[in-house]
């Protein structure tokens, strides 16, 4: 075969397949207008199309992405907020209060926090509760723990001709910063604020924490009632300060 045939050969153009099923097209037409539409040949990138493309590069909605991560952020803040607040709050009464005393005085009798006089029977051994002198102040002027334990329970330095029917009474506001004395652990009255722990077997000494001093104990009698009646005040200062 000379050089002239195999030239022919090579240039003749054969039909595709569906050449004979599908009208002729100019290909080079259909490739320029589909690559003219495509955003990948623009600029010479090729960069795939995406349906997302557009939203991602849209401002607004860069802001209310913004917006919307601001107000999870707000509502995360309140929620730690709203959850300290009844506690601060309540603090808050204790560092602002005033105990001009006395409060409690010979027949003064213990009521709790509805104003009901507590009876003998009210509590039983090992259980507490917070009283206050009747008519009370408030919770910011005596606020008063009341424990009962058997009788031969307790010892140290509690004064026993306080004491009666195996309950003791102590000023419920901590000696450190004036915080209420509210939690227990065991036996042990704790002050949730700088963890200020009071023994109430033993006159409310301290055995932990910061707190200068113990919880001063109330003198307290049962009346011929069988209600739980004050006999004086406070053996000591309610509250932060008031010396040793």
């Amino acid at each position: 075969m000379d050089e002239r045939t195999q030239h022919e050969i090579i240039s003749q153009s054969y039909p595709t397949a569906d050449a004979d099923e599908s009208p002729k097209t100019d290909r080079s037409d259909e490739s320029q207008a589909t690559t003219g539409n495509c955003p990948c040949s623009r600029s010479g990138t090729t960069e795939t199309p995406s349906i997302y493309k557009e939203f991602r590069r849209d401002e607004r909605a860069k802001m209310a992405r913004r917006d919307y991560a601001k107000v999870l952020a707000t509502v995360g803040g309140l929620t730690a907020v709203g959850s300290l607040a009844a506690p601060l709050a309540g603090l808050t009464q204790v560092f602002e209060r005033s105990y001009t005393g006395p409060v409690y005085s010979d027949g003064i009798a213990l009521v709790d926090g509805e104003g009901v006089r507590v009876e003998e029977s009210r509590l039983a051994e090992g259980e507490h509760m917070t009283v206050f002198p009747e008519p009370r102040p408030g919770i910011d002027q005596a606020p008063t723990l009341l424990v009962r334990f058997p009788e031969d329970a307790y010892g140290g330095t509690t004064r026993l001709e306080f004491t009666a029917g195996g309950y003791a009474a102590y000023s419920k506001v901590c000696t450190h910063a004036g915080c209420m004395v509210a939690d227990r652990d065991g036996d042990t009255l704790v002050c949730p604020c700088h963890s200020g722990r009071f023994d109430p077997l033993s006159g409310a000494d301290v055995t932990g924490g910061p707190p200068p001093r113990p919880l001063p104990q109330l003198p307290i009698t049962i009346s011929d009632g069988g209600e739980l009646i004050a006999v004086g005040d406070f053996e000591a200062p309610v509250g932060a300060g008031g010396g040793e």
